[in-house]
């Protein structure tokens, strides 16, 4: 006998039996949500085994105890950074995949947390004011402008003079910061002048205390026109950090920061060279101490050499000012801030502020107006006060030390309501004028 013949099924049991399927698989999934709350550590190491993560039990589940929910929000910034501190990209990245899988099988879960899915799967970041993502205002507040909250995950990190693009955000001017930087570094210029009159007055005698020994004074003879030509290629530094910072999309925050560097720098040369004097490094200097009448002729002075930019190419002559050498720290400062806000593929323009800054620290030695030491403390002091400012205002790492808020009060004040680094963005200035409208666009 042959088989029956199948039961031809109506349009409403397929339509049933089409939607079984679906009702089990969401059955299923709503009971891996629940079940990933009970996850242990072992329910962990299993889940890292099957993965083929078998190297990193020990550690994530023995060492630090992460369970179901603590997995489940982990992210590539806590993988990377410490206690974890995985050193291999290749697992920080698979191990990484893993997890947005997971966490995208447990959405839900999530958002029961507080984690909201505007963002992609891996990049979730908690509610405002929940975990470290957030930045702060000096206030306590929360930017207002800054867009969503993001955790700190390594794909998002950037080099300040790097080639990698920041995404566009805006940074607060904060113009009346720049203002009081400036007038600071005013303060402390006019301060150096009139300590460089005083050291002038303390020069010690050239016939009882000849110039100290030298290698590099000792070895090269003595170039007249070099120390104009020290001062030349300052100022070609000066007008392309202008040009610079003309150009600069943020050239406030800028601003502010090399005034701010510039005056502490100097206010600690104020102190060398006033506790210390050095006999004069060439014979060719004429330094006897000149005695000024009283406090008035010696605010003239100082308003002379202030005025004048310290330069003898304005007509400005000191002496004793050695320890250290504040020619060097104009142009190192320069050179820095010229390579750091400028994109790294402007080889030229970097070739050349490093030309400028080297040629005018030789030129500085080759007039026999410093010595060695006076020149090497000076682009010493200068680089490492630089790349600390920068690396302290680039991690935000004053804000979970309080010991550098304490010995960096001006520099928490100044940098609290910058987030993060400062991109290299450029834009005009000024209104643009009709011809360039047509011109540009």
């Amino acid at each position: 006998m042959g088989q029956p013949a199948a039961r031809e099924r109506t349009p409403l049991q397929r339509r049933v039996a089409r939607s079984v399927p679906r009702a089990e698989s969401k059955t299923m999934a709503s009971n891996n949500q629940l079940c990933i709350r009970r996850w242990t550590t072992k329910n962990v190491a299993k889940w890292l085994k099957e993965e083929g993560f078998c190297e990193y039990v020990d550690v994530l589940c023995n060492r630090h105890r992460l369970d179901g929910i603590t997995l489940l929000t982990l992210t590539e910034y806590d993988l990377r950074s410490p206690p974890l501190e995985i050193r291999v990209l290749g697992d920080i990245k698979r191990l990484m995949l893993s997890i947005r899988k997971l966490q995208k099988q447990h959405i839900e879960v999530l958002e029961e947390l507080g984690y909201n899915s505007d963002n992609p799967i891996g990049t979730m970041s908690p509610s405002v004011g929940s975990l470290q993502g957030t930045d702060w205002f000096c206030n306590g507040e929360i930017p207002r402008d800054c867009g969503p909250v993001t955790d700190l995950n390594a794909d998002q990190y950037q080099y300040t003079n790097g080639k990698n693009k920041h995404p566009m955000r805006r940074l607060d001017p904060e113009y009346w910061k720049t203002v009081l930087s400036c007038i600071y570094v005013f303060i402390v210029f006019g301060f150096t002048s009139f300590v460089m009159v005083i050291v002038h007055e303390r020069v010690p005698d050239m016939q009882t205390y000849p110039p100290l020994p030298d290698i590099f004074l000792d070895s090269v003879p003595r170039i007249p026109w070099a120390f104009a030509m020290t001062e030349v290629c300052g100022v070609i530094l000066c007008y392309i950090w202008l040009l610079v910072l003309l150009l600069h999309r943020h050239r406030s925050i800028l601003l502010r920061r090399l005034c701010s560097l510039m005056g502490t720098v100097f206010l600690l040369r104020c102190f060398t060279m006033f506790v210390t004097s050095l006999s004069v490094p060439g014979q060719h200097l004429q330094c006897s101490g000149k005695l000024y009448g009283n406090v008035w002729a010696k605010l003239q002075r100082a308003f002379a050499i202030w005025s004048g930019f310290g330069m003898t190419l304005t007509g400005v002559h000191t002496c004793g000012d050695y320890m250290f050498s504040g020619h060097t720290v104009v142009l190192t400062m320069l050179n820095f801030f010229v390579t750091e806000y400028t994109p790294r593929s402007w080889n030229f323009l970097h070739t050349l502020s490093w030309v400028l800054n080297l040629f005018g620290i030789f030129f500085i030695l080759a007039a026999h107006e410093h010595y060695s030491i006076d020149v090497f403390i000076a682009f010493y002091i200068t680089t490492r006060l630089f790349l600390y400012y920068h690396t302290l205002a680039n991690t935000r790492a004053y804000q979970q030390s309080r010991r550098a808020r304490i010995w960096f009060p001006m520099f928490s004040f100044f940098e609290c309501n910058v987030n993060g680094t400062v991109p290299n963005e450029y834009c005009w200035p000024f209104s643009k004028p009709t011809i360039m409208r047509r011109l540009i666009g």
